[in-house]
């Protein structure tokens, strides 16, 4: 089963846990003095939830040529 198959599959959990993960981090950066590990930890739960789209981006301008 070729990757982009798999991320199908799971694109509906990289969005769940990404989303999560994002919302941890930003409850994190509220709650804490110093804010920027809650930042990255929202950006890090960003990057997870934009995997599947990212991934078909990429794979879209390598095989268009």
């Amino acid at each position: 089963m070729p990757p982009q198959h798999w991320l199908d599959a799971f694109t509906l959990l990289f969005n769940i846990v990404g989303a999560v993960v994002c919302i941890a981090g930003l409850t994190l950066a509220q709650r804490m003095t110093r804010r920027w590990p809650g930042y990255v930890l929202a950006g890090i739960g960003f990057l997870i939830a934009a995997t599947p789209m990212i991934y078909q981006a990429i794979m879209t301008m390598l095989y268009s040529q």
